[in-house]
């Protein structure tokens, strides 16, 4: 079949978007390819229409393991076989997808870039009829990408095993320089590039200079219309600006990390029906999210790069109609971004010392604990030695980066159930009540248990039969036992994984890749963020854009600098109904602080202005110093 045929078939699309078609051919025609797409354009479909037209097995490297299982399901339900292998799963369920694989079963499967590390996995991987690979989010192979992952460096071994293989590595958002990075670490000769350019001419690129960032908040979302997405650094925030926009008669909720699956889905999926319009999130929301209609999204807080603003920005105006992008940015703000430097690089004797303690922890021995995966409960390791968590997290990575562990925390995995008996064997089966109803209950719920491994919720479990979840939970562990099905309960845990034994700290050596260059590289991604905010005298899209290498670019018109320019140019016009509503305002608060006035409305600033002097002339308020009144009759 042809690409154009493999789409309509699978995916019922008549047609590719745009640079699509060319990264497929491309990759089709044997050559190494680079595909540059900002999010939400289709990044893919450029390796899984392929998938289905080479002969053999595509091998997808990507570290987003939490939404490994969302992809497979997803290809599934287009009738195509797929399978997934990360450190997360239970040694079944890894069995299961390797058998697939060796049959001949599946056409994709996914891998955590850690799996690379294994030798007896890379043994396994040589027998497989391999015919493509494929590298998502390809700027964590790069040490000058804002997520270098040293695991990352594994793929090129790759190479070696399949010479002739083409590779295909794809990006949302990579510099130049990036990009050059990616193919020198896999080893790619003349490969082809395609990109899209990174401008969104649908969206507005807006920065709101505000001390009061809630009420700035706020107003904004009262007078916006839509879905809305709001990001912040913090759990703590999430939860409290989600109860500030409810109590502004907002409908608001929050998501991060460390709620339950259950919670997660169920945010989720009131937030994409239009239940809830705005959520408020840390960076873990948006991943894998397809909701085209998103109007507005806000960054309460200020990321850490451009890329990552552009990558959750991007979230909004999918549909390719009119959307907002806001940066809420005070004045501390700036000082915050560059303490963030110090947080990301603690002094090394700090890392050493947290290396050792690990070491402790997990009661490993100097020597020990080479090729093994250990549990680790992150906030249960700094209570015990009283360590601050920013800087005993960004130790481990450093630690990861410089190849003595390697840490991760994206292990949440949600229970799954496979059953394991055929149907004949339950009428022989002897158990009580509740067990043989939490039995039919998920051979009515939950289709495919025969098959596969499937995600449950205990909690759904428990609602549909009115019993405790602690009884759900018994009822499993005993059919579990009995091996009517297997269970995995659902786990939280991250984990630490030695690739080397554990040694002294006096002998480790943390290289300059991983701390000075690290530390010098991210530097200038927070120069770069400082003046995107903090820039008055520039187009955002223009400095967005030539970030990414894009120089020959004219002035959006749209962004905040865009209309501030417009409003300056524009002849004045007196406006009878919002002198009406600045009067009342002022009348209530008096004195009123003219700087509050112009808050959030840089567009509007000499309007604003240019009224008040005209108020203040026709004595109907009263200008004093950087206050504005009421005259008293």
């Amino acid at each position: 079949m042809t690409p154009a045929q493999v789409l309509s078939r699978y995916w019922g699309y008549d047609s590719f978007r745009p640079v699509q078609e060319d990264i497929i051919n491309s990759f089709l025609s044997g050559r190494d390819t680079i595909g540059l797409m900002p999010t939400g354009g289709g990044k893919s479909l450029t390796f899984q229409v392929p998938a289905m037209i080479f002969d053999g097995l595509t091998l997808v490297v990507t570290p987003l393991v939490s939404l490994m299982k969302d992809q497979v399901d997803n290809l599934f339900e287009h009738g195509i076989r797929a399978v997934y292998l990360h450190s997360g799963l239970s040694a079944r369920e890894t069995r299961l997808a390797v058998d697939r694989c060796r049959a001949g079963y599946a056409r994709l499967i996914y891998v955590s870039p850690e799996k690379l590390s294994r030798q007896f996995f890379i043994e396994d991987l040589k027998t497989w009829h391999i015919s493509a690979i494929v590298v998502d989010e390809a700027h964590c192979i790069s040490q000058w990408g804002y997520d270098f992952r040293p695991s990352y460096l594994k793929i090129k071994d790759l190479r070696a095993i399949f010479p002739d293989v083409p590779v295909l590595a794809l990006t949302a958002s990579a510099t130049p320089e990036v990009v050059r990075d990616i193919a020198d670490k896999l080893l790619m000769t003349d490969p082809a590039i395609f990109s899209r350019s990174f401008d969104r001419s649908n969206l507005s690129y807006i920065v709101r200079h505000d001390e009061d960032k809630e009420g700035q908040l706020v107003r904004i979302l009262l007078n916006t219309r839509g879905a809305a997405i709001v990001y912040t650094r913090s759990r703590r925030r999430c939860r409290e600006l989600a109860e500030v926009l409810t109590k502004a008669g907002i409908s608001a909720d929050y998501y991060h990390a460390g709620l339950s699956p259950e919670d997660k889905a169920n945010r989720q999926d009131k937030w994409k029906s239009d239940n809830t319009r705005v959520i408020v999130a840390t960076n873990a929301f948006g991943m894998g999210i397809d909701k085209p209609d998103v109007r507005t999204v806000i960054h309460y807080d200020m990321p850490s790069s451009l890329e990552e603003y552009y990558q959750e920005a991007g979230r909004a105006g999918r549909d390719g109609n009119e959307s907002y992008a806001v940066l809420l940015a005070a004045k501390k703000d700036k000082a915050l971004l560059s303490r963030r430097l110090t947080d990301n690089f603690p002094a090394k004797d700090k890392i050493l010392r947290v290396y050792e303690l690990l070491g402790n922890f997990l009661d490993i021995v100097v020597g020990g604990g080479f090729n093994v995966v250990y549990e680790f409960n992150f906030d249960l390791f700094c209570k015990t030695f009283s360590l601050q968590p920013v800087m005993t997290r960004s130790a481990l990575t450093i630690l990861t980066r410089s190849g003595y562990i390697e840490y991760s925390d994206d292990t949440m995995m949600r229970s799954r159930v496979m059953i394991l008996v055929n149907k004949s064997d339950f009428y022989n089966l002897d158990i009580d009540n509740i067990t043989d109803s939490v039995l039919q209950c998920l051979l009515r719920n939950y289709p495919g248990l025969f098959a596969d491994y499937v995600i449950i919720s205990e909690s759904r479990i428990s609602l549909l039969l009115n019993i405790n979840e602690q009884k759900v939970y018994e009822a499993l562990i005993k059919l579990s036992r009995l091996h009517v099905i297997h269970y995995i309960p659902k786990r939280e845990t991250p984990y630490i994984y030695y690739p080397t034994p554990r040694q002294l700290p006096r002998y480790l050596v943390i290289p300059k890749t991983a701390y000075e260059d690290r530390r010098e590289s991210m530097k200038e991604r927070l120069e770069s963020m400082k003046r995107f905010a903090y820039d008055e005298g520039t187009c955002r899209s223009r400095l967005l854009l030539g970030y990414f290498g894009e120089n020959e670019t004219v002035d959006c018109g749209k962004c905040d600098y865009c209309r501030s320019k417009k409003a300056v140019t524009l002849p004045f016009r007196r406006d009878n109904d919002y002198e009406r509503r600045l009067l009342a305002y002022i009348d209530d608060n008096a004195p009123v602080p003219i700087d509050r006035l112009f808050s959030g409305n840089a567009a509007r600033r000499n309007f604003i202005a240019e009224t008040l002097r005209i108020l203040a002339e026709e004595n109907r308020v009263t200008l004093d110093g950087n206050f504005v009144g009421i005259p008293k009759n």
